[in-house]
């Protein structure tokens, strides 16, 4: 729980998110149980369509991107835009996986960044309320 304070915290200060952080969050989503455990705790209606995922498939897509991640340097985890071609192929030879995997695993870090920028600043508390104006979510009351 510490390490997603010390994320939040992070975000909020704008602090820019990096591959550390993306690793971060699958090693914590691993602590918890991994996803099918997290899939459990989901209410019964958003269960049963995550229950048509093949959850042997996710799991192993989060541990090549994890293994992708292990390949990079640490400079290239907290400064992912010096990540081009030559360094893509390193990285998919030491990750044991093909060049696609690791832009497709990028471009996955790069929408998660997006988010993270617009939660900066309060877009959480945003995104939370007009999700309280969806039908059949509850009303948060902030």
């Amino acid at each position: 729980m510490a390490a997603a304070q010390k994320l939040a915290a992070k975000v909020k200060s704008g602090a820019s998110f990096d591959l550390n952080d993306f690793l971060g969050q699958i090693q914590q989503m691993k602590q918890m149980g991994g996803l099918s455990s997290l899939m459990d705790k989901l209410p019964t209606a958003l269960a049963a369509k995550a229950g048509q995922v093949d959850m042997g498939r996710v799991e192993k897509d989060i541990k090549r991107k994890e293994g992708i991640i292990h390949s990079m340097t640490p400079l290239e985890r907290s400064k992912p835009e010096l990540i081009k071609a030559t360094r893509k192929r390193r990285i998919a030879s030491g990750a044991g996986v093909q060049v696609q995997e690791v832009n497709r695993m990028l471009k996955e870090f790069e929408q998660m960044q997006d988010m993270m920028k617009k939660m900066k600043g309060g877009g959480m508390m945003k995104m939370m309320k007009r999700l309280g104006g969806m039908k059949g979510m509850p009303k948060m009351p902030f």
